[in-house]
């Protein structure tokens, strides 16, 4: 077996190196990834070399979206046998402190996270990993639509944590895939109008092949005024963030209705956003934040198996694994046109 990953070395800079294949200990599999997908986190560190104190020292392997087949097993491995195809959960847990031993696992403070420094990502050929975080797909599951799990469980998360149900009327804010699973995970979940806000018309298409009730293009139209116009002057049930822009961020409270819920799912450059809270407490609004996601995984998994979500729409562009700084180059160089970008191992 040959395992060879692809490594940022530098702000812009890739290069494909030959490491060695892990032998996986007790209660690891080891896995033989076939699809990875570029996250906007990656992008992130290959331009900046940083996300907020998460800082890339030294040579550093990204990726954290990853499915593939299981090629040998480590001594306790109990669920999980050579051939069988699993997505990988990127964060490990301690297990131990309070938010893991009351199920919030994500807001472990000793998470060790795939691509985020100081840990390396899965952006090569074989990777081992503990059985527990290695969930079965089943055989109508592919890979690549494995590898789209870790996204499909944020927008899930987001649409828990605003409580979306049956009759609902949404806003999402942002149609980058964030914004696309959102809507997907609250058309799972019941709302029955889901209106997309984005200044990308391609992304906005995006959004109405995946079921969105309408799309606004921020460009063309006032969004205050036009949200107004689609919910009778009441606003939106849910308001879910998802673009991580200041201007967006400021617009939830003017959207969302008379005792609704705000949603923050996208991360701001800026740590501190003017906010209207006046408006607020005038509606007795919540809001919610999201860092990742928890348990999720076998519901997202169960929902593309079962036809309920069909994530295969997102991916606008495939690159082979030699090709994987050309990949990034082109994601970077063309924001407007990539939807979700994946590299086939």
């Amino acid at each position: 077996m040959e395992n060879r990953a692809v490594y940022m070395t530098g702000l812009n800079k890739m290069e494909i190196r030959e490491i060695e294949v892990p032998i996986p200990k007790e209660k690891e599999v080891l896995v033989k990834l076939e699809y990875v997908g570029i996250c906007g986190s990656d992008v992130h560190y290959l331009e900046h070399g940083r996300i907020g104190d998460f800082i890339v020292n030294g040579d550093f392997i990204l990726g954290h979206e990853c499915a593939g087949t299981i090629a040998a097993v480590g001594s306790g491995v109990k669920n999980l046998k050579v051939g069988d195809k699993v997505a990988l959960e990127p964060g490990c847990t301690c297990g131990q402190c309070e938010f893991c031993k009351t199920g919030r696992y994500n807001l472990c403070p000793d998470v060790e996270f795939l691509a985020t420094p100081p840990y390396d990502g899965c952006l090569m050929n074989y990777i081992a990993f503990p059985e527990n975080m290695a969930f079965k797909l089943p055989d109508n599951v592919s890979t690549k639509e494995g590898a789209l799990v870790e996204p499909l469980a944020v927008g899930l998360h987001a649409a828990a944590q605003g409580g979306v149900k049956l009759g609902d009327k949404v806003v999402i804010l942002g149609a980058g895939c964030i914004g696309l699973v959102t809507l997907l995970a609250c058309k799972a979940f019941g709302a029955t109008n889901v209106i997309v806000v984005d200044v990308i018309e391609k992304r906005l298409e995006y959004a109405k092949k995946l079921g969105a009730s309408c799309v606004v293009n921020a460009k063309n139209e006032n969004v205050l005024d036009k949200i107004a116009e689609l919910t009778g002057g009441n606003g939106a049930d849910k308001v879910i963030e998802t673009a991580g822009s200041e201007i967006t961020i400021k617009q939830t409270p003017y959207l969302a209705k008379r005792g609704g819920t705000i949603v923050l799912v996208g991360l701001a450059s800026k740590d501190i956003i003017e906010f209207d809270f006046m408006q607020i407490m005038a509606k007795e609004v919540e809001i919610k934040s999201v860092f990742r996601y928890r348990n999720l995984y076998p519901a997202a998994i169960g929902a593309i198996a079962d036809g309920k979500i069909d994530v295969s729409g997102i991916v606008t562009h495939e690159f082979d694994f030699k090709d994987s700084k050309k990949a990034f180059d082109f994601v970077i160089e063309n924001k407007n046109d990539v939807v979700k970008a994946v590299i086939k191992i």
